[in-house]
């Protein structure tokens, strides 16, 4: 399960009223252990309604609970010499085309084989410390079953300055995607605010009252009976937030079997989706940087499989 950066805010439902607040975390993030929750809460990590939680606190139909998620220090970071596809790299920065399959960094659930573990492997002791003691180097993120295009930062200089421009979105991101049905217009704009799915807490969804706001632009590239292949454009960047925006129109992603079919289609388990490009100023040269990589045998595959165009 990928977690936003930060934080989580969470508006308690009428069946959520009078349950434990470390219970009820250890049941919306199931990777979390009961233990890791407990310690956050008593670290201040947790808060009902702008107030400190404290132990056996309950919560009551419309409260807001905003939960920032621990470092997990507990897991030992080692280096892994694992497949790593350097797509650049420099003393400040490095992009990588990072596979499907793998988690960009560990968490409870993944403790290794992840994109970190080899990124410290490659790069030694140069990784910025910014993004946390699990996170070095991380600016931004993709999903597990998401392939494509990421940047890390070497240095704490450079973490700042790619950090900045994720915040006011001069940090360019571009994706490929399959997705299901005949899409009516040849593009469009989704902004709508993206948050916690209210009962299934597994889940993000289109929030209206309290979700964060997102925006992805999409374009029609080609049609195929009962498909479409899209770009999206992020605009933001909201967990899930491309997958969460199609299926709110629609048109999940296909193999996406949490916000789409269940059953895998086409041969695909995970959503085709595909981080095909990447664009930024490089912090310390000022240099407009861009990088596009090819897609990834699973996507042509698919696409095969989708038959001819219509």
């Amino acid at each position: 399960m990928d977690h936003s950066m930060d934080e989580e805010r969470i508006q308690l439902t009428a069946e959520e009223s009078g349950e434990r607040i470390d219970a009820l975390l250890a049941r919306i993030y199931p990777d979390l252990s009961r233990s890791l929750i407990q310690k956050c809460i008593e670290a201040g990590g947790v808060t009902l309604n702008g107030k400190t939680v404290k132990k056996n606190a309950r919560g009551a139909e419309g409260d807001v609970l905003l939960f920032t998620f621990p470092e997990t220090e507990a897991l030992p970071l080692e280096p892994q010499n694992l497949p790593l596809d350097v797509v650049y790299e420099d003393s400040d920065l490095i992009v990588v085309n990072k596979a499907r399959g793998m988690v960009v960094h560990p968490a409870p659930g993944h403790p290794d084989g992840t994109l970190v573990n080899a990124l410290l492997y490659h790069c030694g002791d140069t990784l910025s410390g910014i993004g946390g003691v699990q996170r070095p180097g991380i600016v931004h993120r993709i999903d597990k079953d998401t392939s494509g295009l990421l940047v890390a930062a070497k240095n704490d200089f450079s973490h700042a300055g790619l950090s900045a421009q994720l915040s006011d979105h001069s940090l360019f991101r571009e994706y490929e995607a399959v997705v299901n049905g005949n899409l009516r217009e040849e593009a469009g704009v989704i902004d709508r605010p993206v948050g916690r799915h209210p009962i299934d807490r597994k889940r993000m969804a289109v929030i209206e009252k309290n979700g964060k706001r997102a925006v992805t632009h999409w374009e029609l590239l080609s049609r195929y009976r009962g498909y479409c292949r899209v770009i999206c454009r992020l605009e933001t960047g909201r967990t899930h937030q491309i997958r969460v925006h199609m299926a709110s129109i629609g048109h999940p992603l296909l193999g996406d079997g949490l916000y789409g079919a269940k059953c895998p289609d086409k041969g695909l388990e995970g959503q085709c989706l595909h981080a095909r490009r990447i664009s930024f100023i490089h912090p310390r040269s000022g240099e407009r940087m861009r990088f596009e990589t090819e897609l990834p045998d699973y996507f042509t595959q698919v696409v095969v499989r989708l038959g001819p165009e219509i």
